[in-house]
């Protein structure tokens, strides 16, 4: 009996454990005469090499800096789970470099995310095809100051139904905070018809005059930020 017990109070110390809210994500750039192959090959790695946990979404990077790259999202899965996965084998990194990497104009980049379930609006996993994502970075010291904004500006975007997932940057450069818009209803959701400005948005929910206080607060704690279109390519996608 005393060993049932014991097992229920470690129930929720195991679940912290195996909480899946990590992202790894890769961007790839492929030559312009090349993206055929390129497609080719990718498509092809993700549905031998890529399923399950280790599964890919793959994005096409429409504008922004990154424009013209590919953007693949794996998991999401747990640090553990990660920490154990270990090399993943000579025939995996063969096929890579033969059929993907020999495509692309430079080995790309490599980042992991953490979802924020407390600032987001959306769950992780419920998906839309297109997406736009915004990255802010706070300016030394302000990150405590930058969550306080995305608190505020949760409950504007519950109150217009908007699907925003937040992630953390994770031993992946500076500190960021990354606001995906899952845009279930299509591009259409960027048409000023579809919401009012966020400034009068903001003030519907906070009062008169309170976005004034708060892009006081956001030219304070901001360093920068910038945004892109991605839209989802399912055929390049794990299966």
């Amino acid at each position: 009996m005393k060993k049932i017990f014991l097992l229920w109070l470690l129930l929720p110390l195991l679940g912290i454990g195996q909480n899946k809210n990590v992202i790894n994500v890769s961007r790839v750039f492929p030559k312009p005469e090349k993206v055929p192959e390129f497609e080719k090959g990718l498509a092809a790695h993700a549905q031998k090499y890529h399923t399950g946990d280790w599964k890919w979404r793959v994005f096409t990077i429409e504008t922004g800096p990154d424009a013209g790259g590919y953007h693949i999202t794996e998991g999401p899965n747990t640090w553990e789970a990660l920490d154990k996965r270990g090399d993943l084998g000579a025939e995996h990194m063969a096929d890579w470099a033969k059929n993907v990497a020999a495509y692309t104009t430079s080995a790309g980049s490599q980042s992991y995310s953490v979802f924020e379930a407390n600032l987001s609006t959306v769950q992780l996993t419920d998906y839309a095809d297109k997406i736009q994502i915004t990255r802010y970075f706070p300016k030394p010291g302000m990150t405590g100051g930058m969550i306080d904004m995305i608190k505020k500006l949760k409950k504007v975007w519950q109150a217009g139904n908007q699907s925003i997932a937040v992630y953390t940057a994770a031993a992946s450069g500076p500190p960021q905070y990354i606001l995906v818009n899952r845009m279930k209803n299509g591009l259409k959701e960027l048409d000023a018809s579809y919401l009012k400005s966020m400034p009068e948005r903001f003030n519907d929910v906070y009062g008169a005059g309170t976005w004034d206080y708060f892009a006081a607060e956001y030219a304070k704690n901001l360093e920068s930020r910038w945004s892109e279109l991605l839209f989802l390519r399912a055929d390049l996608s794990s299966k």
